[in-house]
Formats: structure tokens, C-alpha cells, sequence
């Protein structure tokens, strides 16, 4: 096989909590992750040039080595001790950049896929994970995605049991938000309302979907800036609208809400993209390994 084409999906943090700090400079986190359907397409072709390049419908974003799907074909290819082996990646981008969506993570994620599938390689998802470790923390995740709990990084999951049928609206302010800002807020806070994570996970483990939307919970969108505001302003529309519980997503500033159905999930979707442009809906989903 020489060419393939893959999705790689979003991710939302039904849940986000920061615990501490960690020695290597980064943070604890717990968090329950689920990938939905609104998705970027992956396309390789292989070629025996030994160049990795990536085109993408994004001309703001780099298609040299900087681009994470370049340094996760080139992990594959050390990893198989193959120095002759190249690629063309062509990412067509859907999801949006800099909205704690996931997007880059999950476009990595989706390139070591589909390069095991095409190669033949049969690394096993818990290697494909940890070779997702070193391209970023919600890479592993992006591999399986699904609904799982991350912890330690976000690197450390828990595959769960699937949601009950829901759809969500995803919708994303005109802005990009400061990831060091953020947490550099949450540290010098003294403390702040943690989610129910284990209320969460019982409701998952039963099935319950309202009991998963009552206990949506982001620490970040108690912190002071831009999004707080915007965050604030979405999910008021949206349970207006009909979610049954709303939540930002990562670092923000995307912000989703939960919807019994697809029917009222479009009509949120229509009404809130009067205001914002960037609005979507979503079923969950999980990538086929």
C-alpha cells in the first residue's frame, strides 16, 4: 500500500483539573477525554525519497519540520530503521487551530496510524502510544480516542466505557488563547473548585449521560482573561438553546454543549453561528486502529 487516507478526529475535555506541579516542569492532570467526528483528513502517499513534506489548506501553518505530522512520520520511520522511506502528507484541516480541539495532536496521532496500517508494521496501539509521547501529551490519547481518563501528563489513560448516543455543538471565539498564561494563573491561585471527577466516571460506568453532562467542569474557565468572558457568554446561549450541560474544551476557547439529539443539536448549531462562525456538530466517535 503507497497511499492512504485517514481522519483524525477532535478531542474535548468532558472534564479538566490540574493537581500540581511535576519535576519535569510540566503538570498533573486528570481529565476525561472523548474524540468526536468533526475531523482533519490525512492523506500520504509514500515515496522512497527519504523527504517528509506536508501540504495543508492552511497556509499560516509550517509544512516543514515544525509541523507535528512531519516529526510523527519521521518517529515511524526511525522506529523501523527506515532512513530511504518518505512521505507526502496532505492535511486538509477542519478542525479548528489554537481552540484546545486537539487538532495537531490528533493529526499525529493519525499519521502513526495509518503508517502502521500501510507498512505493515503491526506496532501495537500501546507503542504507537508511546512513541505519541514524545510528539506531545494528547497524542497518545488521539491514538485510541474514544472516551478515556488521562492523568499524570495526559499521557497516562484509562479506556472507558463509550458514551450513551448524544450530539455535540462545538463553538469556537474569533481568538487563540495562552496555554503558560493559564497555567500560570492555576498555580498561583490558592485553590479553586475541582471537578467531580469520580461522580464523572460512576456516570460513565452506568451509563447515565445526564449525570456526565451535570458534572462537566474546566478549571480554566475560572481563570481571568479574554475567554472567560467569551466562555461565559456561549454556554449561557447554549443552555438556552436546549444542552444539557455545557464545558470549555483544553485551554479554550472552544466551548461545547451536549444535545439529546442531532435535530436539536443543528438548530443550536444554526443559532449560535449567527454570532460565532466557527460552529459545528458532533457525534462521538473513536479512529479504527
Amino acid at each position: 500500500m503507497s497511499r492512504i487516507t485517514a481522519k483524525a478526529y477532535a478531542k474535548l475535555n468532558l472534564s479538566l483539573d490540574v493537581t500540581g506541579t511535576r519535576p519535569d516542569g510540566y503538570h498533573e492532570m486528570c481529565m476525561l477525554m472523548q474524540s468526536v467526528d468533526l475531523c482533519d483528513e490525512v492523506k500520504i502517499n509514500l515515496t522512497r525519497t527519504g523527504e517528509i513534506r506536508v501540504r495543508t489548506n492552511f497556509r499560516f501553518l509550517p509544512s516543514d519540520g515544525r509541523n507535528i505530522a512531519v516529526k510523527a512520520a519521521r518517529a515511524f520511520f526511525d522506529v523501523l530503521g527506515e532512513k530511504d522511506l518518505g512521505a507526502d502528507i496532505t492535511l486538509k484541516k477542519r478542525i479548528p487551530v489554537c481552540a484546545g480541539l486537539g487538532g495537531g495532536s490528533s493529526d499525529a496521532a493519525a499519521v502513526l496510524r495509518a503508517l502502521n496500517r500501510m507498512l505493515g508494521a503491526k506496532l501495537s496501539p500501546e507503542r504507537l502510544e508511546e512513541l505519541g509521547r514524545g510528539l506531545g501529551s494528547d497524542v497518545p490519547f488521539c491514538i485510541r480516542g474514544g472516551t478515556q481518563l488521562a492523568e499524570g501528563r495526559g499521557d497516562e489513560l484509562r479506556i472507558l466505557p463509550a458514551l450513551p448516543d448524544c450530539v455535540f455543538v462545538i463553538c469556537k471565539p474569533p481568538f487563540s488563547v495562552s496555554t503558560p498564561e493559564l497555567f500560570r494563573h492555576v498555580d498561583e491561585r490558592r485553590g479553586h473548585t475541582h471537578p467531580d471527577t469520580e461522580g464523572m466516571l460512576e456516570a460513565i460506568e452506568r451509563g447515565e449521560l445526564r449525570g456526565v453532562t451535570q458534572r462537566l467542569y474546566n478549571v480554566f474557565e475560572d481563570v481571568p482573561g479574554r475567554h472567560r468572558g467569551a466562555a461565559a457568554e456561549i454556554k449561557s446561549r447554549m443552555l438556552d438553546l436546549g444542552a444539557m450541560g455545557t464545558a470549555m474544551s483544553g485551554t479554550g476557547p472552544s466551548v461545547f454543549g451536549v444535545f439529546e439529539n442531532m435535530e436539536q443539536a443543528e438548530a443550536a448549531r444554526k443559532a449560535l453561528s449567527q454570532r460565532w462562525r466557527d460552529c459545528f456538530a458532533a457525534r462521538p466517535a473513536a479512529p479504527e486502529l
